[in-house]
């Protein structure tokens, strides 16, 4: 009679529950989709989608629409885009399970290749990290070196450019790169500008018509499959070449800690290590940094720049460098830093998720299958965060000399979300933190004058597109005095690795 009882209770809790899954399907179903423009029969959105810019095309939707998640269909493709920290942090963290993963866009993922991340975030944990400063400190140095060798009010862009692809080559490989005409730096420059291009959705037909990837090359509108195919190349020769000489020079012994050495030397001897490999090579691709941005910023807030050069002369000391062991003193260097990372965002959109499963937010319906992508420019730039946005003031981190805690950091939106987050955000902080720290510590930053003494006014314009970086400036960079010359020069030979 028991048994009998506790099948029934059993039968009749199994019962309830289907029926519950029932009427939250049938619920679901019935849910509206979040709001958005109007979508054309077939084509959806696609006429809609803006060709720059298209942050702040989403972020107007929302506006229009009072809502911080909106719905666009690109012929067929359902695009979720989510506007504000709170439906990020509810979606992509808490439900991380059912957006993480990886959205697929054909033209990156299928006709110009990418793949796997795990390595990464195995080879760029905190602890991890601390083993690439030297890297990163040595690039600083280097730069130090060519702006005082080659100070002019073009040069600045260059020399950033320049140190910024050595940081990621030396923490990558391992390699030393040519001051001048490094093979290595052009390989970087002629692959990654492809992936600014074709990373944001919708920018390619084949990304809202995937059959198109079986379209012959020689046909009219195949002119991206002509494009994927050359990008591909680009691709694959910027990864191949450094990573052969690196592995090289591992084999050879003595090659310093790097990207390379850690992931090969974590390797399961017992698996597929050709694949491993592979896998290897296809994650030692592209990092960036706002260290350019700075600069700008710098050069037109010059109040900020005395208070920053104040707190590491007080900290440092007069025509000294800062090094990381500095860092937890200097917390103003620390607010640029932050500020540098929101004011001018790298990354406006964050990387895009997959909705793996049907999903409800707000009594909204969020499809299966759907394409979700956080808009980390809104984010940064909400004013019931951060009042006055567009200005930049590193102080709005600061209270009573110190970082304020109740002030959110924008690491929440400038890395990305979730399972999605960029794998390298702890390096890429500290190298944006160790050359800011070293540029305000050495050079005065001004607005250049021209032949006829007259100041030449940034124009604050930005290139847009999947990655934001400011527009070619002129920039007056002299170091602060003769000794801060004479330390920087003492720089060169003096850098070393810590095995």
């Amino acid at each position: 009679m028991v048994q009998l009882n506790l099948l029934s209770a059993l039968a009749s809790i199994i019962v309830i529950f289907c029926f519950y899954v029932i009427f939250r399907e049938q619920t679901r179903r019935s849910l509206p989709l979040p709001p958005g423009p109007k979508k054309l029969p077939l084509l959806g959105n696609l006429l809609h989608m803006a060709k720059d810019l298209k942050w702040k095309t989403y972020h107007k939707w929302c506006k229009e629409f009072n809502s911080d998640i909106i719905h666009l269909d690109i012929a067929g493709t359902s695009i979720i885009v989510l506007d504000t920290f709170e439906v990020a942090t509810e979606l992509l963290e808490r439900r991380s399970s059912r957006y993480s993963g990886r959205a697929t866009l054909p033209m990156v993922n299928g006709l110009m290749g990418r793949e796997h991340r795990r390595l990464m975030h195995h080879s760029f944990h905190p602890s991890a990290a601390v083993k690439l400063r030297p890297h990163e400190l040595k690039a600083t140095h280097h730069l130090l070196r060519k702006l005082l060798d080659d100070p002019g009010i073009d040069g600045l862009m260059g020399h950033l450019r320049h140190m910024i692809v050595e940081t990621i080559v030396s923490i990558t490989y391992g390699i030393e790169v040519l001051p001048e005409g490094d093979p290595y730096i052009k390989n970087a420059d002629d692959a990654l500008k492809p992936l600014v291009i074709a990373g944001i959705p919708g920018t390619f037909l084949v990304d809202a018509f995937p059959i198109l990837r079986i379209a012959p090359d020689w046909m009219p509108f195949a002119d991206f499959k002509r494009k994927a195919k050359e990008w591909r190349m680009l691709a694959r020769r910027m990864v191949d070449t450094p990573f052969n000489a690196a592995k090289r020079n591992i084999e050879l012994g003595g090659a310093p800690p790097s990207f390379t050495s850690i992931s090969l030397g974590n390797m399961d001897e017992n698996g597929d290590l050709e694949r491993q490999e592979t896998v290897i090579k296809n994650v030692a691709g592209a990092m960036y940094t706002v260290i350019s941005s700075c600069v700008l910023a710098l050069m037109v807030n010059p109040d900020v720049l005395k208070k920053a050069q104040n707190e590491i002369d007080s900290v440092v000391g007069l025509g000294q460098l800062p090094g990381f062991e500095d860092e937890g003193s200097l917390p103003y260097i620390a607010a640029i830093t932050k500020e540098a990372l929101r004011w001018r965002e790298v990354a406006p959109i964050a990387i895009p998720h997959f909705c793996d499963d049907e999903d409800e937010y707000n009594g909204y319906l969020i499809p299966a299958g759907s394409v979700v992508i956080p808009n980390s420019w809104a984010m940064l730039h909400d004013e019931k965060i951060y009042p006055d946005p567009f200005t930049f003031n590193p102080d709005r981190f600061m209270k009573d000399g110190k970082l304020n805690p109740a002030i959110k950091d924008p690491a929440h939106a400038a890395f990305g979300f979730g399972r999605r987050i960029c794998p390298a955000r702890y390096m890429a902080y500290s190298s944006v933190w160790i050359a800011i720290a070293s540029l305000v510590a050495t050079f005065d930053i001004k607005k250049p004058l021209d032949e006829k003494g007259q100041v030449i006014e940034p124009s604050l314009e930005f290139v847009n597109n999947l990655i934001c970086m400011p527009a070619p400036f002129k920039c007056s960079m002299k170091p602060r005095s003769k000794e801060v010359a004479k330390v920087i020069r003492e720089t060169a030979g003096n850098d070393y690795f810590v095995m």
